[in-house]
């Protein structure tokens, strides 16, 4: 989902492994191709407390290259006269294609260990992030998946709506229940926008990407 400029500037234990005799993350019936998600962002600032409903579907996911991809439909932004439907890229973290460090879209290895501390669900990855990215962790049987989801471009509207899509999520996924949080990361916006989904039922999130000619 787009993110509005501001102007002002206890989880089962990981065990280390040979990243080389290391498989791809085991597929959860929960994240897959057309399953969606709804909740809500926290776009909050010091000068006005605000939260968008928000869908998000995906569209597709490729374990193996520890790749996804989906939809992110915001229902009541203010200052847009329809939903706004963005398309969006992930990276999942499995210490062979992706790790913990993004190294990109202006972030540090400080503002990655900043977000991800956030998740309760990291606490027992932290000294083995710190010490080479995660690499040596064994995420198979992990309880948690951690992504990145970078937005792309706008589905239905132009750039010129007052939104930006500059920054990108820091993602946690729960293979329980389904449930996402992730924190919104731009240095020219709001910090620290949370955003809080719950799984529904398949293919049914009130849009579709193949409804949109895309460009």
């Amino acid at each position: 989902m787009p993110v509005r400029v501001v102007e002002s500037n206890t989880p089962a234990q990981v065990s280390g492994t040979d990243p080389g005799n290391r498989s791809q993350l085991p597929p959860s019936s929960l994240l897959g191709a057309g399953q969606a998600f709804s909740g809500t962002q926290n776009v909050s600032n010091q000068q006005k407390e605000e939260a968008w409903r928000v869908n998000v579907q995906i569209q597709g996911i490729d374990l193996e290259h520890g790749y996804l991809c989906g939809t992110m439909e915001a229902l009541n932004v203010p200052m847009a006269d329809t939903p706004v439907i963005t398309f969006w890229e992930g990276e999942i973290v499995d210490g062979k294609n992706y790790t913990f460090y993004t190294g990109k879209w202006e972030a540090t290895r400080e503002d990655d260990m900043r977000h991800w501390s956030k998740f309760p669900s990291f606490s027992p990855l932290q000294g083995q992030v710190e010490s080479d990215g995660g690499r040596q962790l064994d995420l198979n049987n992990y309880p948690y998946i951690f992504m990145r989801w970078k937005e792309q471009y706008f589905v239905n509207v132009g750039t010129d709506c007052g939104l930006t899509i500059a920054g990108f999520y820091y993602v946690c996924f729960s293979c329980s229940d389904g449930s996402i949080s992730g924190f919104y990361y731009d240095p020219n916006s709001s910090p620290f926008q949370k955003l809080e989904l719950k799984t529904v039922n398949e293919g049914r999130s009130g849009f579709s990407f193949s409804s949109y000619e895309l460009q």
